[in-house]
Order: structure tokens, then sequence, then C-alpha cells
């Protein structure tokens, strides 16, 4: 056979693998993501209003695990499941707490974050619970998770604790000295503490913190959508995607979670 043969025959497979390889492209199914921008590291807006955080490298991995596109949309809070119910959004992805009520709105994936609360605290007092936090000035975001918690530990009336209208604030009064140590979201608080080194902060757990976890949400009923999320998050847990990302965004302390 002679060479132009030879080329002619390459040259043909090669289309043929392009317009297979274009055609698989094309056929990926694009889903609409919601996400707040709100809720630094998780998910929060650049000041060219792009979409980025810790949730979003997440479902950029996962998508690109299980085989399907994604379009990105800034979403507020304040009726978020409606929006995937209605068909304007196919997945969300926001820091969503999986709940009861919450399941009675959406199906949600496996858990993708362990969303518990912790005690933050600095070189001052030595702190290995929340018993210790009886003779400390302790802050908390107003009827968060952490109020309660504490609030139950060391009486709702005490002038001990000092209640915030945001996680940034109280990390600020922290920061500063004005309390001894703070209650809130592990995510917030790991990423606070990797942003400012120079405090040498420290977080502490307590059993007394219930363990939750953070899903992600589509609309009730759509298995087929469900197992494409799941299958692409086991695989980027099982490769170092999921690890890999966590570091970036927080610590080494990787969590394991729940896969079933």
């Amino acid at each position: 056979m002679s060479f132009k043969k030879l080329a002619l025959i390459a040259g043909s497979l090669l289309a043929l693998g392009l317009s297979a390889g274009s055609a698989a492209a094309a056929d990926q199914q694009t889903y609409v993501v919601g996400a707040g921008g709100t809720y630094r590291p998780f998910e929060f807006e650049t000041a060219k209003k792009e979409l980025v955080g810790f949730d979003i490298d997440i479902i950029k991995a996962v998508s690109n695990a299980a085989g399907f596109k994604i379009k990105l949309v800034s979403t507020p809070w304040e009726g978020i499941f409606a929006t995937v119910n209605q068909g304007d959004r196919d997945i969300l992805i926001s820091g969503i707490t999986i709940t009861d009520k919450r399941m009675q709105m959406v199906d949600f994936s496996l858990p993708y974050f362990p969303a518990d609360q912790v005690i933050i605290i600095g070189d001052g007092p030595k702190v290995t619970g929340l018993d210790d936090l009886k003779k400390l000035q302790v802050g908390v975001v107003n009827s968060s998770t952490g109020d309660i918690v504490v609030s139950d530990e060391i009486g709702k009336n005490n002038t001990a604790i000092h209640r915030f209208d945001n996680t940034p604030l109280m990390l600020e009064e922290l920061y500063r000295g004005g309390v001894d140590a703070a209650v809130g979201d592990v995510g917030v608080i790991k990423f606070y503490i990797k942003s400012h080194p120079e405090k040498k902060f420290k977080v502490v757990s307590d059993a007394k913190f219930k363990r939750q976890y953070f899903g992600i949400g589509v609309q009730k009923g759509n298995k087929a959508l469900q197992d494409k999320i799941n299958a692409g998050l086991k695989k980027i847990i099982a490769d170092g995607t999921y690890a890999k990302i966590y570091k970036e965004w927080f610590d080494d302390n990787v969590p394991t979670l729940p896969l079933q």
C-alpha cells in the first residue's frame, strides 16, 4: 500500500475520531445550577460577578467526573427551593444543610461536607469543649445553632454570651479580643483561620454539637440526575480531587464522608 493511501486512511480515521468526540461532547446534558453568592467560602461573587468558592469547585468537579455540563446562576437564598421545583434550576448547591424539612422539598445527593458547629479560640484560656466556655466571654451568631447550644450550656440570659448579626462581625470581635471564644459553622471558621495565620486560631469540637451535612439538591423524584451527581461525587472522592479542593479552601484535615 502506498504512503499516500496510508495517509488518506489515517486522515479519515482521525476525522471520524474527532467527529465522534465532538458528537459525544455535544450530547452532554447541561444543567442549570443555582448557588447563592453571599456565603463565603462556599459560594460568593467576585468583583466581576463570577461565582467562586468551595461549592462551586465541587460541583464543577462532580459534573466533569459524571460527564455533564453546568451553567452557574447566582440564586438568592430566599426562594431557592422554589426555583428547582418550578424547573428554573436543575441543581442547587448553596451550603444547604440536609434536614427532614428540606428533604420534603428536594431530593439530596450524598453528603459532601460535614456542616458541624465548632468552637474557635486564640492564645487565651485553654478550651477543650463547651464546658470550658462557662467562665469565658463567648461570641455567637444571634439565633443560630451555635447560639442555641451555647445558651443551653451556660444559660440563655448569661451576660457572657455576645450575640452578633453575622459570622464576620463575630470573628472580627474575636480577632480584636472582645470575646475569648466563638462558636460557628466549621467551614466558615476554618476558612477564617486559614486567612489569618498570624493569630494562630484553633478549632475545638464537642460531642454535644449535632453532626450535620451539606447536600446537593435536585427536584423531587429526579433520581437520574441524583444518581449522576452521586456517581460524580464518589469519583472525585476516590481519585483525590475532593481532598485537593478541600485543602485549598480549608486545611489538611479532610473529612471522611458517608457514601451510602
